[in-house]
């Protein structure tokens, strides 16, 4: 039987809280075809794994016992066991995947083919394509109601919302928004949309029921021209309080109040900042700073920038895997 004293006790809790804070951040290196892992607790880079070419979005099996990756120049969608970092399977994706998003039922992903003006959707579990949707011109993002009744597409040159019914695979109603709209995200009670436009420069939040756009927002920020913020990538927190908007060649994060819906902080990162992941706990977020090669840790309670880390060349997505469900 271990005998304690009350320093090595102390000591002893410490380090278990520490780890049960611990999360492993996946990051897509567009450039060098691999996927960067970081330790959330040291925020250092703890593996390199090589991938696809030209990684894009990932994204986790709901089980997170899979990793999902966009190879876009292999024109595949790798599925990578996270217990031995082996790609076990390229997913049927169609031409040149760039974003996707995953159904609550773990078993569909609905894939963005920017070549192909289509939207793809693959079972997982056959491996097979289920469904090629015709959409607009440059189909970027994607996503996925909580709910799983609304898929989502963004098209880059329509300038359009694809508002697909995931029950009949048919585009019901198309929302035009800005110019460029790259990424789409559902506020948790699936009642707002709210889509990036990079060369319009603002996010809009539609309105789920009419499909209609309800507000703009535009941002500002001294010193840096209008032309140079580019919003991509969205982050909504659980509590319905913020949103972190990844404004890209401005090289800072906006923080916007989700009950003003005005940007109340602008957070400097790295240069040509692409997306965003929170932690579970909500507390950190990592950026995907594409042209300075790095990923910078944001403490949300300051809503402070902490951390720069370097990854590999371009960084592109990310996504979050929690402690407990560390391999090993």
């Amino acid at each position: 039987m271990k005998c304690w004293t009350i320093s090595a006790l102390a000591m002893a809790l410490l380090l278990a809280a520490q780890n049960a804070s611990a999360h492993w951040v996946y990051i897509s290196n567009e450039k060098d075809d691999t996927i960067s892992v970081i330790d959330s607790e040291t925020n250092e880079v703890i593996k390199t794994i090589e991938v696809g070419e030209r990684p894009r979005g990932v994204t986790l099996s709901k089980d997170f016992k899979y990793l999902f990756i966009c190879a876009s120049d292999s024109d595949t969608v790798q599925m990578m066991d996270l217990a031995t970092d082996k790609i076990i399977h390229d997913l049927p994706s169609g031409e040149d995947p760039e974003q996707f998003a995953l159904h609550p039922d773990n078993k569909h992903l609905y894939i963005a083919n920017e070549d192909d003006a289509v939207a793809t959707v693959v079972n997982i579990e056959s491996r097979t394509v289920v469904a090629q949707i015709d959409v607009g011109i440059e189909p970027e993002g994607m996503a996925v109601s909580y709910n799983g009744k609304w898929a989502i597409v963004t098209s880059e040159t329509t300038n359009m919302a694809h508002w697909i019914d995931t029950s009949t695979h048919q585009v019901v109603e198309n929302t035009l928004v800005d110019q460029r709209p790259r990424d789409a995200e559902f506020t948790r009670d699936d009642k707002q949309l709210w889509v990036s436009s990079e060369i319009g420069g603002t996010v809009s939040v539609i309105d789920t029921e009419s499909k209609q756009v309800e507000h703009v927002i535009t941002f500002d920020i001294k010193g840096i021209s209008a032309d140079r913020i580019q919003p991509v990538g969205i982050e909504l927190t659980a509590d319905g309080k913020y949103a972190f908007i990844a404004l890209g060649p401005a090289n800072h994060i906006a923080v916007v109040d989700r009950a003003t819906l005005k940007p109340v902080k602008y957070i400097l990162v790295g240069r040509r900042v692409w997306h965003t992941a929170l932690t579970p706990e909500q507390d950190k977020l990592y950026t995907t700073n594409g042209v300075s090669g790095d990923v910078t840790v944001v403490d949300v309670k300051t809503m402070k920038a902490e951390k720069s880390i370097k990854v590999g060349r371009f960084p592109w997505g990310a996504a979050i895997l929690p402690t407990d469900k560390i391999p090993g």
